[in-house]
């Protein structure tokens, strides 16, 4: 079974069904991954980047197996992969995933490791049209600023944000999408599929609003703030369990060579 099934595979409930093994959904992945693979990080970048003014958060002594696999279907070519290290669903975690691009030609040219920084709730229909674009503006623009007071009300410790801000108050992102003379760029927008276990008998399928921005660091390096916007459709296949929220995403590119997934 590939990835075009698996959402109807999730939707229908097929792997439930008593005395039916289910066939994994999981192949066919960039990089061999699959749910359980073992991952190997060299964190050489990753501590670069945070001796650089970095927001991202180092992986844990036990971020080490892809407990899930999304694929996202957006309005480009090629192929966005995420290897999910922690889903951040439950309230005492925060997502950490490997960000895979995979280009027309099928050959990998792009990995961030990802970790979320904050997540919000737009509450109004104004604040839902902003993280959309829906009016021209808002998601889309043409830069955006994270401010160390939204920081800081979020919990990061005190002598971090003076390593990250040091005499500054704001971190300016540029979009890293379209034409950066331009004002506006629509999101962009499709579905995430994630399977949280092999036979498909777990995940949950969302709309997405996607943007991508970033930032020169201290030593050249470059991060990205991932900008998306979900709304949820089904979880586990159960479709009257909707919502919408915004994910703010840290990016640290890291050399394929750098990664090992058994």
């Amino acid at each position: 079974m590939g990835w075009s099934d698996a959402y109807n595979y999730l939707r229908n409930g097929a792997a439930k069904l008593a005395g039916n093994e289910a066939p994994r959904t999981d192949t066919g992945l960039p990089l061999g991954a699959r749910i359980g693979s073992v991952v190997g990080i060299q964190q050489s970048p990753l501590l670069r980047a945070v001796g650089d003014g970095s927001l991202i958060t180092l992986p844990a002594a036990d971020d080490t197996r892809i407990v899930a696999v999304s694929q996202l279907r957006l309005q480009q070519s090629g192929g966005l992969y995420r290897y999910y290290l922690e889903t951040g669903d439950r309230d005492d975690e925060r997502e950490k995933f490997l960000q895979v691009y995979q280009n027309a030609g099928g050959a990998v040219s792009e990995i961030l490791y990802c970790s979320q920084l904050a997540r919000v709730i737009p509450e109004t229909i104004e604040d839902q049209d902003a993280y959309t674009g829906r009016a021209s503006a808002g998601l889309g623009d043409r830069s955006y600023t994270l401010w160390r007071d939204q920081l800081n009300d979020i919990g990061l410790d005190q002598s971090d944000l003076d390593m990250i801000f040091g005499d500054r108050d704001s971190l300016p992102y540029r979009r890293d999408a379209g034409d950066p003379q331009a004002e506006f760029v629509p999101p962009y927008t499709g579905t995430e599929t994630r399977l949280d276990d092999s036979g498909g008998r777990s995940g949950l399928r969302q709309e997405v609003y996607f943007m991508p921005y970033v930032r020169q660091l201290r030593g050249g390096g470059y991060e990205y703030l991932l900008i998306t916007t979900e709304i949820i459709h089904s979880v586990n296949g159960d479709t009257s369990k909707r919502g919408i929220h915004v994910d703010f995403v840290i990016g640290i590119p890291v050399e394929q060579q750098r990664i090992v997934i058994q």
